[in-house]
């Protein structure tokens, strides 16, 4: 799973700068009459939906991945969060519709399928996954039906928040002519990686198996 390339719009995204409590619009930035930068960064996580885990398929006849041999696809949309980072705790609750396609029509059929809610930090690590399952439920006759599903990721408050030092780097006003005016203190290694250790992300998808992650990376 590639999980830094989403495929949802990150919402009230944690992805720079610094760390305020609100978030005012998405991806501030102000420069103003001397040589700094001022930002918003909210501790709301970014949510999004990981490459190839947005849909998923399923076959009557296992080992068979012809199109002839499609029993059922799937499909993750309508992606939307709540974020509550008023405690210790940062709550973000991920909501979204599950669209269902059939091709046997003749009965009425209940489908069961597995999805992951993940919080991710700095990119790479995860701190939590939760598993869960919505339900889609198929009249006779029809083809199509629709499910709704949530989840929910906690996070550090304190984790999610820029050390003071940093903070006051980053927003710290140049003049023009002094030593460090040209220098973007973003590109600074440390700062980098504590922004980087303060941003997290919370990640949905269905939860594949081998088989059905490798039909979805190779179709």
């Amino acid at each position: 799973m590639n999980a830094r390339r989403l495929t949802a719009t990150a919402l009230c995204a944690a992805t720079v700068l610094v760390g305020l409590g609100g978030c005012r619009t998405k991806g501030e930035i102000v420069v103003d009459e001397s040589v700094g930068i001022t930002a918003v960064r909210s501790r709301c996580p970014a949510v999004g939906i990981p490459d190839y885990t947005g849909d998923v398929t399923l076959f009557r006849t296992p080992g068979d991945k012809t199109a002839d041999n499609i029993d059922l696809v799937a499909v993750m949309t309508n992606v939307r969060t709540q974020c509550n980072d008023s405690g210790e705790k940062v709550a973000a609750t991920v909501s979204f519709d599950v669209l269902a396609r059939r091709n046997d029509t003749r009965e009425a059929r209940q489908v069961t399928l597995p999805y992951f809610v993940t919080v991710l930090q700095g990119g790479s690590t995860v701190t939590s996954k939760r598993v869960g399952r919505v339900t889609i439920d198929f009249a006779a006759g029809q083809d199509r039906a629709q499910g709704h599903a949530q989840g929910v990721g906690y996070i550090d408050r304190a984790a999610a928040t820029l050390p003071a030092e940093v903070r006051d780097r980053i927003m710290r006003k140049r003049k023009a002519g002094d030593s460090d005016a040209a220098i973007d203190p973003l590109s600074e290694p440390d700062v980098k990686a504590a922004v980087a250790r303060a941003t997290f992300e919370l990640l949905v998808g269905f939860q594949l198996d081998d088989g059905q992650l490798a039909y979805n990376v190779t179709r």
